[in-house]
């Protein structure tokens, strides 16, 4: 799949025992790296704290799409996702 920067998209990541997984969103960063590989930033509902390298997102950040409820980004947790598990 194709993705843009800036773009969120919808990511499935498996737990360490390989049975169970969650979906989630993402802020794509980078998309230029090698091995259908995309630098992305984690995205968050929970606010009850919000760090010196977070920031908020809500619907007037979009211009097509939105989330389903104001979340933060984590700038910290940046890491390098395949873009085999993106699902939408």
């Amino acid at each position: 799949m194709e993705v843009s920067q800036a773009e969120v998209v919808l990511c499935e990541f498996y737990f360490s025992n390989l049975k169970q997984n969650k979906l989630r969103p993402v802020v794509v960063f980078k998309n230029n790296l090698p091995f259908d590989d995309f630098v992305g930033m984690p995205i968050s509902s929970k606010l009850t704290r919000l760090n010196d390298d977070e920031f908020l997102i809500d619907e007037s950040d979009f211009s097509a799409g939105a989330l389903p409820r104001r979340s933060k980004v984590m700038v910290r947790k940046t890491f390098v996702i395949s873009k085999q598990v993106i699902v939408k």
